[in-house]
């Protein structure tokens, strides 16, 4: 068993049961954090804080990892995932990011969440030549690779994905236009400011007069009932929710006591079932819309697929007392799959530079849990590994999807 504290824990290896060849090298390669049985990789995540809900992403990274060592880990070598609690506090990541990369010598840093978070050692990282990969953050500044060559996104952008829910949304007033008033909440960071922008980019400038209330918070503030209040205020009839989980479920809920019936859009990365929809009340949540891109662990339809099957098997397996409810669980089982991809076609070359080539060379790759049609591809001009969403409405038990897939040439 992996045991965590409120500071850090290590973890072993975990995986999704593919079969893939051993990748031969006439000459094994390898970088600090490599020995020919480990593989070290290193991440922080906020498992004490206000944003300690996304904590359920690394204890479910680590168990990922723990059953790929379990079966022989990658290409003979197991992965030692170690990983620390920054509390969402960027000193705090300063300070164990150089841990790891000084101290403990990982191979990599893989898949560290927050934006304020990891846009704090972005610098540090790549000037160190340190693989910054897979980050669990979706802001646009992750997918530069002339300016940050050491550093990779993994999900949807924010800025794509609200650009979508601002094109439904004229969508929904074409014929009545006019009638349309839009109110904001976002983040007050980068993170918040890429979903207000796109938002706004997506309306195009001769709509965005139509927002009546752009509004931020901070992670840091106990509620944010003023701030849907000022938007309900000012007539808006279209609420775009970018909250994490804790703020969004507060404003789900305040957006119910008010009796307000907005139109509602709720960024992806809150659209958790257990961890914001439960507490804010599936009746309250009923009909709102967000973008998916990961199968819905809630979701019936999915209950006959192969992947979903093993997905359910590695839970009640490496992860017995998590809620399987929660979105968190599938999202770290389908990135980190993906790690797995890269980290097995390096074979015997376990350079840092090798490893960001082969992270940029994925093209119309599959991993489990990604939606049916979403498939991942990078170059070495193009860090943004998923780059499609699909739309669906919460239906009071579940997300219900509805429309195409769409992708950011669409936008």
């Amino acid at each position: 068993m992996v045991k965590i504290n409120r500071r850090a824990f290590a973890a072993g290896s975990a995986a999704f049961a593919f079969a893939a060849p051993r990748i031969g090298y006439a000459q094994k390669k390898y970088d600090p954090g490599v020995t020919d049985k480990e593989i070290k990789l290193g991440h922080t995540n906020p498992y004490s804080g206000p944003l300690s809900a996304y904590g359920t992403i690394g204890k479910a990274i680590a168990a990922y990892w723990n059953m790929v060592n379990d079966s022989g880990g990658v290409n003979g070598r197991k992965v030692n995932f170690i990983t620390y609690d920054d509390g969402f506090q960027p000193p705090k990541t300063v300070e164990m990011v150089r841990k790891l990369v000084e101290d403990d010598q990982v191979f990599a840093i893989y898949q560290l969440l927050g934006t304020p978070t990891n846009t704090v050692v972005q610098k540090y990282l790549n000037q160190k030549k340190v693989p910054q990969l897979f980050v669990a953050t979706g802001a646009s500044k992750w997918g530069m690779p002339k300016e940050f060559p050491w550093t990779m996104g993994w999900q949807p952008d924010y800025h794509t994905e609200a650009v979508i829910y601002a094109k439904h949304a004229l969508a929904l007033f074409k014929d009545n236009l006019k009638d349309l008033r839009i109110g904001i909440l976002y983040q007050n960071d980068d993170s918040g400011k890429d979903y207000s922008g796109g938002f706004l980019d997506g309306l195009g400038r001769e709509n965005q007069h139509l927002v009546t209330a752009k509004v931020s918070y901070e992670v840091t503030d106990p509620t944010i009932d003023s701030q849907i209040i000022q938007i309900k205020n000012s007539g808006a009839n279209v609420f775009f929710n970018d909250g994490a989980p804790k703020a969004a479920a507060q404003a789900i809920r305040k957006v119910a006591d008010l009796q307000w019936k907005p139109t509602q859009y709720l960024a992806n990365v809150s659209a958790s079932v257990a961890a914001v929809l439960k507490p804010a009340g599936f009746d309250n949540s009923t009909g709102i819309i967000s973008a998916q891109y990961i199968k819905d662990a809630t979701d019936p339809q999915w209950k006959d697929h192969a992947d979903f099957k093993a997905w359910q098997a590695w839970m009640k397996k490496y992860l017995p007392d998590a809620n399987p409810d929660d979105s968190g669980n599938v999202y770290a089982y389908a990135v980190s799959a993906t790690m797995r991809h890269v980290l097995t076609q390096c074979g015997d070359n376990l350079t840092r530079a090798n490893l960001m080539k082969q992270a940029a060379s994925m093209h119309q790759l599959e991993v489990p849990m990604l939606l049916p049609g979403i498939k991942i591809n990078t170059s070495a001009t193009d860090f943004y590994p998923i780059q499609s969403v699909r739309l669906a409405k919460f239906d009071g038990e579940k997300w219900a999807l509805f429309g195409d897939v769409l992708s950011n040439e669409s936008t």
